[in-house]
């Protein structure tokens, strides 16, 4: 069929929105499957490696290690030069015999001798201190990934959500025509067709909810991750699913006794503070200064053997040294504390994984697939003019809360895993 001059046929319209469409369609793949997406450990790693926060608390350790540098270093020695009784009020009088024969010339060389091993003291102090503060970034380490993982499993049940809310509303919205046809025809109430809109919009409100929820966790784990260090267009591997495990309460404890780096910085605390106490005592220990002088007098050289030492009748570094004894209990106290703490940890986690586990078990053994055979009863009858209009909308409802109650409760018993490698202080359990 032939078209007038100037206008274009319906058919090339529809024929080029279709184009359209199929290039935003193939575009719109390309951008999904060039998008980067990230697994747990992936982004544990990330975090290790690129967090802001925990590389300044990493530059504490070079800077507890430079402290061993300036702890290891000796006294400088001390040299003095003076010439005396030079004329310089007759400066006549300046010449080589008078500097020889009237004047008074001094080189001296004097050194501190650092008496009870005080450098050692001070070295071994230091060092003692730099293993606490490694273990404590150690244990800035173990929190962050687990603000971490409670990111990456936030993001991945508002994932999960957004998919839930699409697939409702896709599917009540097939309901909302069926009722649209059924009021036209006259088999529904016009009332009957408004309480099917309105309930629409729940499933609307729901998926602009999830939208929000998916980008607002992906924004705050990519902080976490190293705002630079992830694109803008990343997002978290898709797996959502229940992973069964089996763990003992003891074997768990004892491993966080052994792994736990808040309580190996809380043990060597107890050590610096001993070093802290044997440098106490070290620095009561009076230092020797030893000072030799040439002297070029008169036309006499001599030379002047120098050895000073401080009488310790008053200050012999008492007060430091009661400090320092009594900072070891407090230490003691401090590790006895972290130490029960970490048990307690792993307890708490422990019960609060094994109840999680249980309601998710409660759903994948029996609810899920109660709800689900509801729903499609409910549905199969309404259409069908069996079931009231509120009865099949209280079935929908009960669906899309069951569905969401199970995928909160997914995610709260991945959480309590990823709690338990927390208290235990590592994500390989035993």
């Amino acid at each position: 069929m032939n078209t007038k001059p100037g206008k274009v046929s319906t058919r090339s319209i529809g024929s080029f929105l279709l184009g359209i469409a199929l290039f935003a369609n193939c575009a719109s793949s390309q951008t999904a499957k060039s998008a980067v997406r990230i697994s747990l450990d992936d982004a544990v790693q990330m975090a290790i490696q690129h967090n802001h926060v925990l590389l300044a608390a990493r530059n504490t350790v070079q800077q507890s290690e430079a402290e061993e540098v300036t702890a290891n270093l000796r006294p400088n020695p001390a040299l003095t030069v003076d010439w005396e009784y030079l004329p310089f009020f007759t400066p006549s009088s300046f010449t080589a015999d008078y500097l020889h024969d009237s004047s008074e010339a001094d080189f001296g060389l004097s050194y501190l001798f650092e008496r009870g091993h005080k450098r050692q003291r001070r070295l071994q102090a230091a060092k003692d201190i730099t293993a606490v503060t490694r273990s404590q970034v150690a244990d800035n380490e173990r929190q962050l990934t687990f603000q971490v993982a409670t990111l990456f499993f936030n993001a991945q049940l508002a994932e999960s959500t957004l998919s839930l809310a699409q697939q409702d509303l896709k599917s009540f919205q097939q309901t909302v025509d069926i009722g649209e046809r059924e009021f036209k025809t006259g088999g529904i109430s016009e009332n009957d067709y408004l309480k099917i809109q309105l309930q629409l919009l729940q499933y609307q409100s729901d998926l602009e909810q999830a939208q929000a929820a998916r980008e607002q966790s992906l924004s705050d784990l990519r902080q976490l991750l190293g705002y630079e260090s992830v694109s803008a267009d990343y997002d978290v591997e898709a797996s959502f699913d229940y992973q069964p495990m089996k763990l003992g309460l003891e074997e768990l404890q004892l491993k966080a006794l052994q792994d736990r780096p808040d309580l190996r910085a809380a043990q060597q605390g107890v050590t610096a503070a001993g070093s802290q106490f044997a440098l106490a005592k070290a620095d009561g220990k009076q230092d020797v200064t030893g000072a030799f002088t040439y002297s070029h007098v008169n036309s006499i050289n001599t030379g002047t053997v120098l050895v000073s030492v401080p009488l310790a009748f008053f200050n012999r570094n008492q007060g430091e040294i009661a400090r320092t004894k009594l900072a070891i209990t407090q230490a003691q106290e401090l590790q006895f504390a972290a130490n029960g703490q970490v048990l307690t940890d792993v307890k708490d986690a422990y019960e609060g994984f094994r109840s999680d586990d249980r309601v998710v078990l409660l759903y994948l053994s029996r609810y899920l697939a109660v709800a689900q055979k509801s729903r499609d009863i409910s549905e199969y009858s309404y259409h069908r003019g069996a079931t009231a209009l509120l009865d099949f909308l209280d079935s929908e409802r009960t669906y899309r809360s069951v569905q969401l109650a199970y995928r909160q409760s997914l995610a709260a018993y991945l959480l309590g895993l990823e709690q338990v490698r927390e208290a235990v202080g590592t994500r390989t359990l035993p």
